[in-house]
């Protein structure tokens, strides 16, 4: 949103009735051009208010405001990201059709595998459960809505692993892979390893894609040592990769997808 098409956009809108609608309450629509500004990548506070063409004080004022109602927060770089709340939100199965359309998915994969299969979603920093299958659910093991950050473990490494380098680069600080193992995760096509959201878990993840390749989700499968091989089967990246496939192209088919990333 250019400081152009905020100032003049106000007032446009106001008396012709065209373009993005607006509240008619100033602060709200305040809050709401800064949430759009963040809501296109991380940004300090001078880059929300170029952005969004408002006063420094008045940006600093409602960002605050929005950190405290967790609307907003920050990274690790300390600048504005969409908070905890939205991503909630995000993962209310009620409010993502991915999600829903990923039960039967996921449902199918526990019958075929005898493991726990979720879909993750990525919001900037974390990774959300989005869905579960029905036997994850029973068990109460990292449910619908559950939140970790993408610094480790294999689902963290499939949602990253596709992104553009300055992506990369900003997902890798501080994280607990390399980027050559994310390298590896491009070639093989999924990732493997230690289950960072269930202990003493492991898990396989594969990228779900969708017409033009680009990964809005990953979907998993976890289980205890005992009942996941020490190295992936054939049959098991089969009934995976095959899974992840088969809801990307009914995510396609049904409009389910979202435009862009959480």
């Amino acid at each position: 949103m250019s400081v152009a098409t905020y100032r003049t956009g106000v007032t446009e809108y106001q008396q012709v009735g065209t373009g993005p609608k607006l509240s008619g309450v100033r602060v709200l629509d305040k809050a709401s051009a800064l949430l759009g500004v963040v809501e296109d990548g991380p940004a300090t506070l001078g880059e929300m208010v170029a952005a969004s063409g408002l006063p420094r004080p008045t940006v600093h004022r409602i960002a605050v405001a929005l950190e405290r109602l967790d609307l907003l927060t920050r990274d690790l770089n300390g600048r504005f990201v969409l908070g905890a709340r939205l991503g909630n939100i995000a993962a209310d199965p009620q409010r993502d059709p991915l999600g829903r359309l990923a039960a039967a998915t996921l449902n199918d994969l526990h019958e075929l595998t005898a493991l726990e299969a979720r879909l993750y979603r990525r919001l900037d920093h974390m990774q959300i459960c989005t869905a579960v299958s029905a036997d994850a659910a029973v068990s109460g093991l990292h449910p619908v809505g559950s939140r970790r950050s993408v610094k480790s473990g294999p689902v963290a490494q499939a949602l990253l692993a596709w992104e553009e380098p300055a992506e990369l680069t900003e997902g890798l600080r501080g994280a607990r892979f390399t980027s050559a193992q994310l390298a590896l995760v491009r070639r093989q096509g999924w990732a493997y390893g230690s289950d960072a959201a269930i202990a003493r878990h492991l898990a396989f993840a594969v990228p779900v894609r969708v017409r033009d390749h680009r990964v809005v989700a990953v979907l998993a499968v976890s289980g205890p040592p005992d009942r996941m091989p020490g190295a992936p089967s054939r049959v098991l990246c089969g009934a995976v990769i095959d899974a992840a496939t088969e809801l990307g192209d009914a995510a396609v088919r049904t409009g389910a997808w979202p435009q862009r990333a959480l």
